[in-house]
């Protein structure tokens, strides 16, 4: 938000002008992806929608909200594909959007999405070091432990709440479930 738009206003999170939302509703109820009707990522969706419309998004740090989250592995799993499909699908939507918002959110929405990408050609190399060569690739596993680290670290410091140090334990989730994910919500997205 420091930098004039959220991408994202997470749904039990968000709250819209009534008068914004009535503006929007017609494209909002009636989405279409590759001339289909397309009902994920509602709440990306909602956000692109209100950013093209020339409205403001906002990050309140200080706002408290309940929500149910999944309690068992599928459900979950079946969650972050329908979010992976709403982030590649609402990054092509956002592509004509980018250049009238903050250069620093065009580069997010990148690495959003190169991100991902660059971790799985890190991992596979790795595999193939670790299966092909038949040596530990100890700079990728030191280089991914130390990314994950800055990361949360700096979440930490700027939450001042510790707590986040422990999103390092989702990188080998993220590589091991969710990028294959990724890579196959990609390949079905329509």
């Amino acid at each position: 938000a420091r930098f004039g738009a959220v991408m994202c206003c997470c749904g039990p999170c968000a709250m819209y002008r009534r008068s914004a939302l009535a503006l929007l509703l017609d494209q909002y109820e009636a989405q279409f992806f590759r001339g289909k009707p397309s009902d994920f990522g509602e709440d990306r969706h909602l956000t692109i929608l209100m950013l093209k419309a020339g409205f403001r998004t906002e990050y309140v740090p200080a706002a408290i909200a309940a929500t149910v989250v999944p309690d068992s592995l599928g459900p979950y799993l079946r969650q972050q594909l329908r979010w992976a499909r709403s982030t590649f699908r609402d990054t092509f939507l956002a592509l004509r959007l980018l250049p009238e918002l903050d250069s620093y959110l065009t580069l997010d929405v990148i690495g959003q999405n190169l991100g991902p990408l660059l971790l799985a050609l890190s991992s596979l190399a790795a595999l193939a070091q670790l299966v092909i060569g038949g040596s530990v690739p100890w700079w990728t596993v030191l280089t991914i432990a130390a990314m994950t680290m800055v990361r949360c670290s700096v979440a930490a410091f700027r939450a001042r709440d510790v707590r986040f140090l422990g999103f390092s334990l989702h990188t080998p989730i993220n590589i091991f479930l969710l990028l294959p994910l990724k890579a196959y919500a990609l390949c079905t997205l329509s």
